[in-house]
């Protein structure tokens, strides 16, 4: 045993490999080998060839359903970008213990199940739910459908994924020295003129960080835009699981993920060129 031992020690560039071992065949049959098979079945399913591909790039549907998935990603990217800017600045430029509270009820969503969040926004969203309640008790005849609508989904998704950017952003914020914006300001930049020229490009990180996220993470939102959303306004993760429950379109939902997986690569191959990914998480 000990000779093992010392013939490793001979090799130390032997040890990361060896300890990388676990986790490099954790992910070889749990996440590449089932790739690989959807991969596979999105040319093979029904029969061997790219008809699925050919259907994906020139049916209506699924070109409509690409381009609302894309559109809603980023109407949620863009609200959860003018509410968390916002709050990071408020958390940034107030007190720790006030920091620290607003931090403490952003991070609590994370402390609750996803379904019971998505749950939860279907009782206040009802018919018979607290928000048509107060709009009925404001004189509100006929209240609006707010549930199954695109606005429950985004405002839901919005709530969810809201906590991605605000910490993104506020991380940044944090390490700013405090030296170069009293250095600008004896250069004579005031107010929105210091913000604009000085404090929003040293956030701009952060909001790239944020934006990066939040749309990659929305892009393949399943449960809460087929619980709260309209069917009419469908999602790809949504299409993907009427494939493949409904109609046992293997083939289809296969070749639909890749292609979902495909852009979502692009876009994480633009950030990394950009601004490499090694900074995506502040």
């Amino acid at each position: 045993m000990g000779a093992r031992i010392s013939k490793l020690a001979e090799w130390p560039n032997l040890w990361p490999w060896l300890l990388l071992a676990p986790l490099a065949a954790y992910l070889a049959i749990f996440f590449v080998v089932p790739l690989a098979d959807v991969a596979i079945m999105s040319v093979t399913d029904p029969r061997l060839s790219l008809s699925n591909y050919e259907k994906i790039l020139t049916g209506a549907l699924y070109q409509r359903v690409f381009l609302n998935t894309f559109l809603t990603a980023a109407l949620v990217t863009l609200v959860c970008l003018c509410m968390g800017y916002p709050l990071a600045y408020l958390m940034n430029h107030s007190k720790p213990r006030t920091a620290m509270l607003i931090l403490l009820l952003v991070t609590m969503s994370f402390w609750t199940s996803f379904l019971v969040r998505t749950y939860a926004w279907m009782v206040l969203l009802g018919n018979n739910g607290p928000v048509v309640a107060f709009l009925t008790s404001l004189g509100v005849e006929d209240p609006p459908q707010l549930l199954f609508t695109r606005f429950s989904s985004t405002l839901a998704m919005v709530h969810i994924l809201a906590p991605y950017m605000i910490m993104n952003i506020y991380s940044v914020m944090r390490k700013i020295d405090p030296v170069l914006l009293r250095s600008a300001e004896s250069l004579g930049a005031r107010s929105f003129s210091l913000f604009r020229h000085v404090y929003l490009p040293l956030t701009a990180p952060g909001i790239a960080n944020g934006c990066v996220l939040v749309f990659v993470l929305c892009l393949g939102f399943y449960v809460t835009p087929v619980l709260l959303g309209s069917p009419r306004e469908q999602m790809i993760a949504g299409l993907i699981g009427h494939q493949i429950e409904e109609f046992l379109a293997f083939g289809m939902g296969s070749a639909m993920a890749i292609v979902l997986l495909s852009i979502t690569l692009v876009i994480l191959a633009i950030y990394h060129r950009r601004f490499g990914l090694d900074k995506l998480w502040g």
